[in-house]
């Protein structure tokens, strides 16, 4: 995301949404008012039109409840027809919530400098009337670093911060604007835009951060689907130095992906723990124009807040639908030998988690093989390690046509991985723990400590000795690294039982 080559490639993107949406090269500033420069365009002039628009939006989004309050959302900024029906189920989410002051951040489409620059005071006017800037906030800002300024420029044609605005006066009510552009940036200056705004915020739990963003752009479908994907899992596992190297190598891809980087550092250094995909689509969805050729760009609203207890991650549909999955693929691969080709656009199942898959024949266990780390989506963890385990655990012969139907599946959905620093922080039985000292590691999942009875020292002996191959104490060892996880198991017994 910083380099010559990184910049060159973003700048020739813009051209290209520059070309298509026709950019005005001018706003006006009179009076410390910022007038809009894409109204009109990304969406509609008439404040009746547009409030209706953004309305169907936010009423026919259907987001997952999110237990904790909302620190951020990732929201992309597309024209309303486009990306709006998506960014609403993050807005729908902070509806009437008691925000006082939202601070979006966004990246630089047209104007090329390095930093981030803050809009200080005055207005910010849409369409649906006026918001006005944290004047103290943004003060706290500026003129403390080299890194932020208030560089002008940087907002005359920028559209990432105006296209939030009419869906944030649609949901919450009297609250002011912190407008921050980020041009070409290191990620020590992502890290000290982070710090300023930290210190800025304070002890406020009135704020609300937006970092504005699309995903995939080019002109290959399937690509958007797969980079979106491997984008997704970096921002899901909150790890904003990895999302960082990802942009810059091309593994990921986000126009607005150093305002994401600064907004996952700000929510860790908050508590923020978790990151939910809301909903995951592109603009080749939008327009029911999926084939390659055609230009694409993706779009992803998400959640950032702290999770505090313990909260299902799937609802029992999603649980059977994953169960069904697990069997289809056995089924497959036993009829042909092949990995059963399947889709899917739920959230819940493109998040990139690990999970094990179990096979018990007449209440016996007859093969058991997972992925302890997440490194595709779930419902493809889910259809490859079912197959894993019904043909090559080496434990057991490989499954037969014929003894699929007495097979009952069970699946273990795995979080990702926390690091601890010390056993303290270990819940037994609520935690599985990934230990890990040089080349040697091992894991236990949650349910070893309530089978066996140990006490959280054995669990911990056991698992360094006879797991990792360690010292019993191994764990006692500063330079040792844990990990904690939680798991959530259900099988076709299970739902079967709650029909």
């Amino acid at each position: 995301m910083c380099g010559v080559s990184v910049l060159i490639k973003r700048l020739a993107v813009l051209v290209v949404c520059t070309f298509l949406w026709g950019i005005p090269y001018s706003c006006s500033y009179a009076n410390d008012i910022k007038e809009p420069c894409v109204c009109g365009l990304f969406y509609p002039s008439n404040p009746v039109i547009l409030k209706e628009q953004v309305d169907d939006c936010i009423k026919k989004a259907s987001p997952q409840g999110i237990s904790g309050r909302i620190f951020a959302l990732i929201c992309p900024h597309a024209g309303i027809q486009f990306s709006g029906p998506t960014a609403a189920f993050g807005y729908k989410l902070v509806k009437d919530k008691p925000y006082k002051t939202v601070v979006v951040i966004g990246p630089s489409h047209y104007h090329a400098f390095s930093g981030a620059s803050v809009y200080p005071k005055g207005v910010f006017r849409t369409p649906l009337g006026d918001i006005k800037i944290d004047e103290e906030l943004t003060s706290r800002l500026l003129g403390k670093d080299p890194v932020v300024v208030f560089d002008p420029m940087a907002f005359t044609k920028e559209h990432s911060i105006e296209v939030q605005l009419p869906f944030l006066q649609a949901v919450l009510s009297d609250f002011k604007l912190v407008p921050i552009v980020m041009g070409d940036c290191s990620f020590s200056d992502c890290k000290k835009l982070a710090e300023l705004l930290k210190s800025a915020i304070g002890t406020r739990k009135d704020v609300l951060v937006v970092a504005s963003t699309d995903f995939y752009h080019g002109y290959d479908f399937q690509e958007a689907k797969t980079t979106d994907m491997a984008t997704l899992s970096c921002i899901a596992h909150m790890d904003a130095k990895g999302l960082f190297s990802a942009l810059e190598e091309g593994k990921a891809q986000l126009c607005g992906g150093l305002p994401v980087v600064t907004t996952l550092l700000l929510s860790g250094a908050f508590g923020c723990n978790k990151v939910t995909p809301l909903r995951c689509t592109n603009s080749a969805e939008a327009t029911n124009k999926m084939q390659t050729g055609t230009w694409t760009v993706g779009y992803g609203s998400l959640a950032v807040y702290e999770e505090k207890g313990a909260v299902p991650m799937l609802s029992q549909s999603q649980k059977k639908e994953l169960l069904l999955i697990a069997r289809n693929s056995i089924k497959t691969y036993l009829e042909n030998g092949k990995k059963m080709a399947v889709q899917a656009s739920d959230p819940a199942f493109l998040e990139v988690l690990g999970a094990f898959v179990t096979l018990h024949e007449h209440g016996h266990l007859r093969g058991c093989i997972g992925s302890i780390i997440g490194r595709d989506p779930l419902y493809l963890t889910v259809r490859d390690m079912a197959v894993e385990a019904a043909v090559r655990d080496p434990r057991f012969a490989p499954l037969q046509p014929g003894e699929l139907n007495n097979i009952d599946i069970e699946i273990s959905v795995l979080s990702p991985m926390k690091r601890v620093v010390s056993a303290e922080e270990i819940k037994l039985g609520d935690h599985g723990v990934l230990v890990r000292k040089g080349f040697n590691s091992g894991v236990f999942l949650p349910q070893v400590a309530t089978e066996t009875g140990w006490t959280k020292e054995e669990f911990l002996d056991n698992l360094c000795q006879h797991k990792a191959g360690l010292n019993p104490r191994a764990w006692q060892d500063k330079a040792t690294e844990l990990y904690v996880f939680t798991a959530e198991v259900f099988s076709e017994k299970d739902t079967r039982t709650n029909e």
